[in-house]
């Protein structure tokens, strides 16, 4: 049988080749082992819960297509996932769980369902409660938003929300931001905490662009009452990246009477944009009015701490071992969003996969400098500070003092020359943060410096071992 599946299972890498572009194969596809093939069911092995979930996310239909074609229809796939060295089933493909050594079931996938597809081409449109899928991803919730300077008012206003829709000021909610900082996960955190506490309400997410296009098609097959009505029939409305309504006059029209009757009827409203309203050129100016209305908040960039914070979350669900070296770069290096972080490890694993060999810091920097630029890290006054300090051995504190003791008087003057050197920060500037100096201070600590490293052998090895820390 183990034979039966391994022949089977080439005949689908064959029909698969064919399908997908050579590098997705080799990621995706040629790692799988086939175990068993019994009674219509087709067990196969992949190496992570990561891997199980980016087939389950992106290549299910071309999986599904495929073992149609070579094993028949009817036939149900089921996954082996390894897990440090166990295996862990994930049954029954497309809506099935995984279950940990341990652990009770974890739902990985909702379910299907005969509910109407948002995401489909409009009409009829019904506005019967029964027949109304919020099109909500249930894996973005509040639990594993993760919160930091950049996003804690938005989550804040998120939750109470969420436990009063169309009831607080904050309607509509209008967040903004720069792409993949999070937007769209507190927006189905919203809407997947409001459907379990108020099963009963019509909540519906949708991109502006799929709005778009279902208006287009209304309007082609001559139902446009009916799309409104759908739409005025909404108790909490989603709608994603709103500027891409910019430029669309008769879409912002009809959007607007939407959003008027929503907002009087006290229905809840939540948008979201890569700009803040005041940004929206070629946005009808009644409809940023009422897009200023509610509450208008921000997510920016995550810092430092909410970048370890997601990775380190991420890394652990999806069950990949990674060095605490590369654990560092990664956070460090990958500044711009939460996107890049995961496209990271995505990247990390599969490079992993193909080359066999565990993950470490020569593959990080590989992947890394593959998706983000890396550059040479800008050095701060206080950064210099730090390392001066640290190799005379001398508290901070000090060398912000009127203290005249040599040692601190050379720590400090060696301070404020690497801060002309290595920064672009003014005299003045550096005077200031070191110790509260005036410019004049600076000019002649910089020139006793280089006085220093032109008449003694010593003070320059001292300086070369201090600048070889900086670096």
């Amino acid at each position: 049988m183990q034979n039966n599946s391994e022949k089977l299972w080439k005949d689908c890498l064959t029909v698969i080749k064919d399908i997908v572009p050579q590098a997705t194969f080799e990621v995706w596809f040629k790692p799988i082992i086939p175990l068993s093939y019994e009674d219509h069911e087709f067990t196969i092995q992949v190496p992570t819960k990561f891997f199980y979930e980016i087939l389950e996310e992106r290549y299910v239909d071309v999986l599904t297509k495929t073992l149609n074609r070579v094993f028949g229809e009817g036939t149900t796939l089921k996954y082996h996932v390894t897990v440090g060295g166990e295996h862990t089933e994930a049954p029954n493909g497309n809506h099935g769980v995984i279950i940990y050594p341990g652990e009770g079931p974890k739902t990985m996938v909702k379910q299907t369902s005969n509910k109407v597809d948002a995401t489909k081409a409009p009409g009829p449109f019904k506005v019967a409660s029964q027949d109304l899928d919020s099109q909500l991803n249930p894996r973005y919730n509040f639990e594993n938003f993760f919160e930091g300077e950049s996003n804690k008012l938005v989550r804040a206003v998120s939750e109470r929300i969420a436990l009063e829709p169309g009831k607080t000021a904050f309607n509509p909610l209008f967040i903004y931001g720069p792409s993949g900082v999070g937007k769209t996960h507190i927006c189905h955190a919203i809407g997947v905490k409001i459907h379990e506490l108020y099963p009963e309400k019509r909540t519906l997410y949708v991109s502006a662009n799929l709005f778009r296009l279902q208006y287009t098609d209304a309007v082609r097959k001559n139902v446009t009452n009916d799309f409104i009505s759908f739409y005025q029939s909404i108790d909490i409305l989603i709608l994603d990246d709103v500027h891409e309504l910019i430029g669309l006059t008769k879409t912002q029209e009809i959007f607007f009477h939407i959003f008027k009757s929503l907002h009087q009827l006290r229905k809840q409203l939540i948008l979201t944009c890569d700009r803040a309203p005041v940004n929206l050129q070629g946005m009808e100016d009644r409809l940023i009015s009422r897009l200023k209305w509610g509450m208008t908040a921000q997510i920016e960039r995550p810092d430092l701490e909410l970048r370890k914070k997601i990775l380190r979350n991420k890394i652990y669900h999806e069950g990949l071992e990674i060095p605490e070296d590369v654990f560092a770069f990664i956070s460090e290096n990958v500044t711009e969003n939460v996107r890049n972080l995961e496209g990271v490890l995505v990247s990390l694993m599969a490079n992993s996969v193909i080359a066999n060999k565990e993950i470490d810091l020569t593959l990080a920097k590989q992947v890394i400098s593959q998706t983000v630029r890396l550059e040479k890290k800008q050095l701060t006054i206080q950064k210099i500070q730090e390392v001066v300090c640290h190799y005379f051995n001398l508290d901070e504190a000090l060398i912000h003092t009127k203290s005249r003791k040599r040692e601190i008087v050379q720590a400090r003057q060696i301070t404020m020359y690497l801060a002309k050197k290595y920064t672009e920060a003014s005299l003045a500037h550096i005077g200031k943060v070191v110790g509260g100096k005036d410019h004049a201070t600076v000019l002649h600590s910089y020139k006793a410096v280089i006085n220093l490293l032109e008449t003694s052998k010593a003070f320059r090895l001292t300086m070369e071992a201090i600048e070889g820390c900086l670096k």
